[in-house]
Parts: structure tokens; C-alpha cells; sequence
């Protein structure tokens, strides 16, 4: 890719500023309606039941995915989340034995609402999933190339455990390596300080392309000093700065260009579309800035937006530059120096839907491509984070 796609001549943010300036955008209100809003906390409450025969279903797993916010159903299969912010939510259900299941929900207004679940028993098909009778050297190569695509290949990615990868079993067939677990993935962040619940039910890999489908459950873990409190915060600030979130809400402020972000939109020549940004994806030569206020709209429903836009959208964040490490994993080790975050998306199936809180109503609308693509969930903090906040 020529250089200059990924280095448009203006001045930089160096990170301190960044920070000051998200700080600024969330300690004097720049959205006040919507920082009102987000004071207003509703419950949520159902029942899950077995899909065939009724009966409802203990100890399973019910909260917000990406969250803090969980729970399990008690011995008549209810369940009741406290504490849940209007906006977009995914509503995730799981236990053994069972599909896991979800619902898309947006609470708009503060009042109690009731979800019931009837999970369908799962069936295991032999004949699909090859399963190792032994963690062989075989499945500890799979395990750490799983590990390498999942939690991700950043320095946060290097203090980020599963504590139980025995859970685990893998099939290499054809070209695309596929992951499978029986339970829950307990994911220890010792970067960022969160030990996560990963409800995995779908993991692909093939070449140039990593999909995975799974929701996480989030828990603070105990600083063992304050000075790891102080080092826990300011990574998770680091992770979020820069992030689609981050995004989100300096576009829904109108301060995207103040803190930081450039955009582009570069017309779609269709083909194959893997994680690291390929050139050919796009019409040569195509490149044009866009306006912010052109990408995000106010829908019809207060507090919602509209995010549109043809082809694909390119960021650059100028408030900090690629790791090394995102070289060798986009395939491009021959560049020496380098460049600000760049990342590209396309919109999977149309326009979507936003919240004031910069969450899309369909999580999987929005297609990530380049550096949000490259930084996984290692680097991912739970929804609920904000600068300056504990969470």
C-alpha cells in the first residue's frame, strides 16, 4: 500500500494530549442529555426454560455480554440484572448442555422489563468435531496458535491467560482451523486487571482472516498495590484511546477531529476481505476525506444515531503510533518505521443503529479491518469503561 494512504499531512496529538482531551469531553458534559441518561439504571428479569419439556434451568448464565453486569437463574430458572444502562444491549444466555442463546435489546426508557428464554438442548455431532483424547504436542501447537488469534499479539496479549485450556479441542481441516469449548473460557487480563468469562461458541480461522462469535462476562480483579491500581488504569485508558468506542463518542460529540481521528472513505472494489487491510479491496488511487457529521445522523428516536457510509471507512488516529508488533501480524515486517493507528471498516448489512454510548444495536454491523482487527481481547475493555472511571 503506497505510503502516503496511511500518513495524511497534519499535525499530531502526542498521547498526553489525547487524554486530556477525552478527559475533558467526559468531566464537562459534552453530551449532557446523553451523560444524563446514562445515570438511569433499569432492571431486567425472565425466566429460562428447557425448549422441550419446560422446565426451567438452574445456575445458568444470564448478563449483558461485554459487561460487568451478570448473573445465574436460581432453582425456578429465574434471573434478575440490577444496575443495566439504557441504550443498545446483547442479552446473552448460557449453560452446559444447552445452545446458548441472546437477544438485541435497546431500553429506551427507565422502566423494568421481562426477557424469558427457552434453550434448546444441544446435540453434539461427532462427525463434525475431531476431538483429541490427549494434549498431545499437536494440541498445544493448536492451543498456542488459538491463543495467538484470540487473545491477540499485543504487549497486553502477553500478560493474558486462559486458565483453562484443558476446555479446548481444535480441528485443522482444509485450510481453516476451527476451535471448539465445553465450557466457559476463564480469561485472566493481568494488563488491564479484568478476569473474563468467554462463553466461545464459534471460532474460524483461515488465511488472512480470523472470525470468532462469543460473548464475555467482565470482573475486576484486586490490585495487590496501589501502584498496580495506578498501572491497571492507565492501560485500560491506553485501550481504550483509539478504539472504535473511543470513536463513537467523539463522532456522536462532534469532537472526533479534536481527539485525534482522521477519516477517509475509499470506494469498495469488492473481492475477498481479510483483517489486515488489503489494497485491492479498494479502487486504486480512491481516497477521499469525509466530513465526520456525514458518517453519523440522528435517527427518528432521541439519543440514537444513524451510522452510514459507502465502501470502506478508513481511521487514523493520530494520537499513537502502530505497535511493532502489528507489522509482523499484517504481514508487513519490510516497513521500518511506523505509522499512526489505521484501521478500516465496512458496514456488514447496511446502515446501524448507535446508542448515546457509542454501542451499535447490531454488535456484528460494523466489519473491522487493520488495527482494531489487530488489537483483540487482550485489549478490549468492558463496555462499561470510561476514562477516569474504575471500571
Amino acid at each position: 500500500m503506497p505510503q502516503t494512504d496511511l500518513r495524511p499531512m497534519i499535525s499530531t496529538l502526542n498521547r498526553s494530549l489525547a487524554f486530556l482531551l477525552v478527559g475533558l469531553l467526559f468531566a464537562f458534559g459534552a453530551l449532557p442529555e446523553a451523560e444524563a441518561r446514562q445515570g438511569v439504571r433499569v432492571s431486567l428479569s425472565g425466566v429460562v426454560t428447557d425448549a422441550e419439556t419446560g422446565v426451567p434451568l438452574t445456575g445458568a448464565h444470564v448478563f449483558i455480554a461485554s459487561s460487568m453486569i451478570g448473573t445465574t437463574t436460581d432453582r425456578e430458572g429465574r434471573y434478575e440484572l440490577n444496575g443495566v444502562p439504557l441504550g443498545a444491549h446483547r442479552l446473552y444466555v448460557s449453560i452446559l448442555g444447552f445452545e446458548d442463546d441472546f437477544l438485541d435489546i435497546m431500553l429506551r426508557t427507565a422502566e423494568s422489563q421481562s426477557f424469558d428464554f427457552a434453550l434448546t438442548p444441544a446435540v453434539l455431532d461427532i462427525g463434525e468435531i475431531v476431538v483429541e483424547a490427549e494434549r498431545d504436542r499437536r494440541w498445544e501447537r493448536r492451543l498456542r496458535r488459538f491463543t495467538r488469534e484470540f487473545i491477540g499479539e499485543t504487549p497486553n496479549a502477553e500478560a493474558t491467560t486462559i486458565t483453562n485450556p484443558e476446555v479446548l479441542d481444535f480441528e485443522n481441516s482444509g485450510g481453516t482451523f476451527t476451535a471448539v469449548a465445553s465450557a466457559p473460557l476463564i480469561i485472566e487480563n493481568k494488563a488491564l486487571g479484568y478476569r473474563i468469562q468467554y462463553f466461545l461458541s464459534d471460532f474460524q480461522s483461515t488465511p488472512g482472516r480470523v472470525r470468532y462469535d462469543g460473548e464475555g462476562l467482565y470482573e475486576e480483579m484486586e490490585p495487590e498495590h496501589a501502584e498496580q491500581a495506578l498501572e491497571w488504569e492507565e492501560k485500560r485508558r491506553a485501550a481504550f484511546m483509539g478504539s472504535f468506542r473511543h470513536f463513537m463518542l467523539a463522532l456522536i460529540a462532534g469532537r472526533s477531529e479534536a481527539q485525534g481521528f482522521q477519516t477517509f472513505l475509499r470506494p469498495s472494489a469488492g473481492g475477498q476481505r481479510g483483517d489486515a487491510f488489503a489494497a485491492s479491496s479498494t479502487i486504486p488511487n480512491q481516497r477521499f476525506p469525509v466530513e465526520p457529521a456525514e458518517l453519523l445522523k440522528p435517527s427518528d428516536v432521541p439519543n440514537e444515531y444513524i451510522l452510514d457510509f459507502d465502501g470502506h471507512l478508513e481511521i487514523v488516529y493520530m494520537g499513537e503510533r502502530e505497535d511493532p508488533a502489528y507489522l509482523e501480524w499484517s504481514m508487513r515486517p519490510e516497513r521500518v518505521n511506523a505509522r499512526y493507528q489505521t484501521s478500516w471498516n465496512f458496514l456488514d448489512h447496511g446502515p446501524a443503529v448507535v446508542d448515546y454510548k457509542g454501542d451499535t444495536l447490531d454488535p456484528y454491523a460494523v466489519v473491522f479491518m487493520g488495527y482494531w482487527a489487530f488489537e483483540r481481547v487482550a485489549d478490549d475493555p468492558p463496555r462499561e469503561y470510561r476514562p477516569g472511571n474504575s471500571r
